[in-house]
């Protein structure tokens, strides 16, 4: 027997600090990798955008590196590269300690939630003995009460290769702890750098954040909707067949141009994530920002590897002071594409300062009036229920529409199979029902709906107690069904439980009967029986119902029973035959057809002894009703020609 395929496993690990503090140094001491590529940042000797690099560990371990830019003015840069890490490498240079970017950076994995991580002291060939406690005790106060509060804090020098070792180390036992990445979920890879091979064409990478992709494997480019065909894939510049969560990757796109992609998009699956504008979430202001965040400030919305402009719109009160946490609404001046449960961060509009971050609760959020106690009830429980209580407040506040299978996988955070488990689940314990295979109606909804549908039957008995019953689509609107099927699902329901009934286009409650007085019928039998023998020239409805001894038009009801036990037939407006004679009509009109092979206007009028007020009516009638087909002015029997 063959021996089982190894387990393989990615972990990336993001660098963070300030700006000169060695960080691109110390990967390429650590990988041999410079990920500096940019003729600008070898000119400057600082790190513009962002790097990769990769470390190789035993039984299939693979460390992801992202090395992210110092300067402040690139914050935005390292912000697009640490939204998808596993764990930090914090750099502090030893002989300069805690700056700036050091605090800016560590807050922002912190309001990412990244769960752990160490600290690389470098440098630290350049200071003596005593210097370097007295860093270490620094740093070690700097991160009390963070993630990183009692992580290894290593000292390091990328010059003469003193502590790399111990520091390679502590990376690998550090990433071996990390939970294995979802691979069962949706591909997604939100893309940090778009550039063309000469060749192959359009190339995107990013760090895959969860599922797998394969070659020839159709994708879609979000949120701009363009699809194409995954022409090749790579990690670590040499080719695979798939790629798997927590890999860097790069794919060669096929059917798609180099500029309709840029950094923020994200590569998926078609159909399977969904363009935000308005995003509801927790939101944390930090406790050093400047000052309270007001309602409606314009802020700087990061996620994923996306900057968008956007305005926060709090819930609970008009302004949130530094260090405290509430809901809030984002209106995003841009469509960003992510799940609930991603985590996000913002930076004020001027200057440009990392204020707070928070959780994503729903990409697609319901139209609460904002300020509404509902509101917050809801995202309370987006925030803290189990994953059924989750899934099911979305179909809960979907309504009667309902939510599709395909939308809640872009709405939640849940893989595909997990989902149907949770959906089944929801089914057996009666709070949700399956329309058809891909659409769910909680059950509040349905049964408001089905109490609606009733209640509009009902009153439409009451009001109009002659007529067998109300049309179809009338009682879909009124009784204010968004959808045909689902309308048609909860009615074959009624149906079937005897509560109503549907003849052709009316339904009706199954125990209505339309029941007239002995007054009304002979009223009805009078009026049917002028159009009998009125034969071909029948009266007006006006005409019959006034020598029936009623008032009124067609409109009238005891004219549409007879309409609709189709004793009589409207040929247009206004001009109706009783069924028996148009039959008749019919018959002759087909004798003579078989005789003359074709009539015209005065044939019919010397058919049926009527005027032309009636023939050409008749005429078109039959047209309708697939009798005859027009040729010219004539007619002839459909199928002879």
């Amino acid at each position: 027997m063959s021996p089982p395929p190894r387990a393989v496993k990615h972990v990336v690990v993001g660098t963070a600090g300030h700006i000169d503090h060695g960080k691109t140094a110390l990967v390429k001491a650590l990988t041999g990798i410079d990920t500096d590529r940019l003729p600008e940042e070898k000119a400057r000797g600082i790190t513009i955008d962002l790097g990769f690099a990769y470390l190789e560990g035993p039984g299939g371990l693979t460390i992801e590196i992202v090395d992210v830019p110092g300067h402040e003015r690139f914050v935005k840069n390292m912000l697009a590269g640490v939204g998808g890490i596993d764990l930090v490498l914090l750099i502090i240079a030893a002989d300069e300690g805690v700056m700036p970017q050091t605090r800016e950076h560590l807050a922002i994995c912190q309001l990412l939630h990244i769960k752990s991580g160490l600290v690389a002291l470098t440098k630290c060939d350049l200071v003596d003995e005593e210097w370097l406690e007295l860093v270490k005790d620094d740093v070690s106060r700097l991160l009390r009460e963070t993630f990183l509060d009692g992580c290894p804090i290593l000292p390091v020098s990328s010059k003469t290769g003193d502590g790399l070792a111990e520091l390679r180390a502590a990376l690998l036992t550090s990433a071996e702890q990390v939970p294995p990445k979802a691979v069962d979920q949706s591909p997604r890879l939100p893309i940090d750098r778009v550039f063309t091979v000469k060749g192959f064409g359009t190339v995107v990478t990013g760090t895959l954040t969860a599922g797998r992709l394969a070659l020839d494997e159709r994708v879609e480019i979000y949120p701009k909707g363009a699809v194409a065909k995954v022409r090749g894939l790579q990690c670590h510049g040499h080719p695979v067949d798939q790629a798997v969560a927590g890999q860097r990757t790069a794919v060669n796109l096929q059917g798609v141009e180099r500029t309709a992609i840029e950094r923020g998009d994200v590569l998926g699956r078609p159909g399977a994530l969904l363009p935000a504008v308005l995003v509801d979430a927790t939101l944390e202001l930090l406790e050093d920002a400047p000052r309270p965040l007001k309602g409606r400030d314009r802020v700087r919305f990061h996620v994923g590897t996306s900057e968008v402009m956007a305005r926060v719109l709090l819930l609970d009160r008009p302004a949130l002071e530094p260090g405290d946490t509430t809901y809030c609404r984002f209106r995003l001046e841009a469509p960003v594409v992510a799940l609930s449960g991603d985590r996000y961060v913002i930076r004020s509009y001027s200057p440009i300062i990392t204020i707070g971050g928070g959780t994503l609760l729903d990409v697609a959020p319901p139209r609460f009036k904002r300020k509404a106690p509902m509101l917050l009830a809801h995202l309370t429980l987006l925030e803290r229920g189990t994953p059924e209580e989750v899934l099911e407040e979305h179909l809960r506040q979907a309504g009667a529409l309902g939510v599709k299978t395909e939308e809640l996988q872009a709405r939640t955070p849940f893989a595909p199979t997990r989902l149907k488990e949770l959906l089944d689940s929801l089914k057996l314990a009666g709070k949700i029902e399956a329309v058809d295979r891909e659409r769910f109606v909680h059950g509040d909804a349905r049964a408001r709906l089905r109490n609606q549908i009733f209640r509009v039957i009902e009153a439409f008995h009451a009001q109009h107690p002659l007529r067998s019953g109300i049309s179809r689509e009338e009682l879909r609107v009124r009784a204010g069904a968004p959808e045909e099927r689902i309308f048609a699902h909860i009615l074959g329901a009624l149906e079937a439980e005897g509560i109503v009934k549907a003849e052709k286009d009316k339904v009706r409650l199954a125990t209505h009967r339309v029941r007239l007085s002995p007054a009304q019928q002979a009223a009805i039998d009078k009026v049917e029986a002028q159009f009998r023998s009125a034969g071909a020239a029948p009266p007006g409805p006006e005409e019959a119902l006034a020598k029936a001894g009623l008032t009124g038009s067609e409109e009238n009801e005891l004219f549409q029973l007879l309409l609709e036990e189709r004793r009589l037939v409207r040929i247009k407006e206004s001009l109706f035959f009783h069924a028996e004679i148009l039959k008749m009509i019919e018959d002759k009109l087909v004798a003579l057809l078989k005789q003359k092979k074709e009539v015209g206007p005065a044939d019919v009028k010397d058919l049926l002894g009527i005027s032309r007020k009636y023939a050409i009516p008749l005429m078109e009638y039959f047209d309708g009703q697939r009798v005859t087909t027009r040729v010219g002015d004539k007619r002839v029997l459909r199928g002879s020609g």
